[in-house]
């Protein structure tokens, strides 16, 4: 590996690990703490501006890599909204219309600088232009990944691991191809989330909060954004899904659960995949491992599709949708009740 990547890598690693210590302190004296409620697992007071620990060791990265020569300056604006908005509902909790009007500016920010999903490319099949449907697809792409990211934080190291797994796929398949400018921003966001995770993971001494957790997704975003971005060799439309399954399984069946059960779908709950998990019996670490098993089967499938054959292929994408639907069924993801799959199974078997 190239001296520079070691350094995109090492540099925002060695920063987070030491500031982080002081962002604790200074979380604490301005009063952005996290207290128990009835929808939160943990039980104590917890500092949670960890993200701007993570920010700032981003920030490292991009000065010592020379990115600031890059044409990346609607990025790194619509990186400090989003940044701003995280810490501003750290310390204030802000509404959700506040966070989405935030959102959208940082999006639309980034649209205006030209990065943008022109087409939608369907492995071995075709590329079909989005034309006009381009600016809209790419800010709900945005807005969208940022806020499943967001979504799954819900236990110590959970969302930093599960985000780590899957910047770590993304400069894999960047470092196949090539593409340095992807590989050296995963590398940087990379060092930056997996040195948190000294402080964050079970027992965490302080929470990534809005601040990391819509940064991250943010720069998930980007970076599968790049990827797709005049580039149909590197990423199909496909492949970022896929690397982002975890947050994007939690959502989708999220979703589900409260059509199903007849409530709003911006309705808050607990019955997301982690506390499924721990209503199961499973201790608050294994549980977090659990999930970033279930990241790193994605993330191998990710990398397997990128390559495979057509049948390959969409072998890959049946074979992630029959085991994700069992698993949501199996641990009763939506409900008790609902478990098409394994009534259809005894039916066919004869299970009783």
């Amino acid at each position: 590996m190239d001296y520079r990547m070691w350094v995109a890598f090492l540099v925002p690693f060695f920063t987070v690990l030491l500031i982080t210590p002081l962002v604790i302190k200074f979380a604490i004296k301005i009063g952005a703490i996290d207290k128990p409620n009835e929808r939160k697992v943990h039980q104590r007071v917890m500092p949670r501006l960890g993200g701007l620990a993570i920010f700032l060791g981003v920030i490292a990265g991009y000065c010592v890599t020379g990115l600031y020569n890059e044409k990346i300056t609607a990025i790194a604006t619509g990186a400090c909204i989003i940044v701003m908005l995280g810490v501003l509902d750290d310390l204030f909790e802000i509404t959700p219309k506040v966070k989405l009007l935030g959102q959208i500016v940082a999006a639309i920010i980034v649209v205006s600088s030209g990065l943008t999903i022109d087409f939608i490319s369907i492995p071995y099949v075709s590329k079909i232009e989005l034309g006009l449907l381009s600016i809209p697809v790419t800010i709900f792409w945005i807005i969208g990944v940022t806020n499943a990211i967001n979504l799954i934080d819900g236990l110590d190291g959970l969302a930093a691991g599960v985000s780590s797994i899957s910047i770590a796929t993304i400069a894999i398949m960047a470092a196949s191809y090539h593409k340095v400018l992807i590989l050296t921003l995963s590398l940087i966001l990379l060092g930056a989330t997996i040195s948190f995770l000294f402080y964050n993971f079970h027992p965490a001494k302080i929470f990534m909060g809005d601040t990391g957790s819509l940064f991250l997704g943010y720069s998930i975003a980007i970076l599968s954004l790049l990827g797709l971005y005049k580039s149909v060799t590197l990423f199909s439309f496909i492949v970022p899904i896929i690397i982002l399954g975890v947050p994007v399984f939690d959502t989708t069946f999220a979703i589900i659960r409260r059509v199903v059960n007849k409530r709003p779908i911006s309705a808050p709950d607990k019955s997301h995949l982690h506390h499924r998990l721990l209503a199961l019996g499973f201790s608050h670490r294994t549980t977090v491992l659990i999930i970033y098993g279930l990241g790193i089967l994605f993330s191998v499938s990710a990398i397997m599709f990128s390559s495979a054959t057509l049948w390959g292929s969409l072998g890959i994408v049946f074979g992630l949708l029959v085991v994700t639907h069992l698993i949501a069924e199996l641990i009763g993801l939506v409900g008790d009740k609902y478990r098409p799959f394994l009534k259809m199974y005894k039916k066919m078997f004869g299970r009783q």
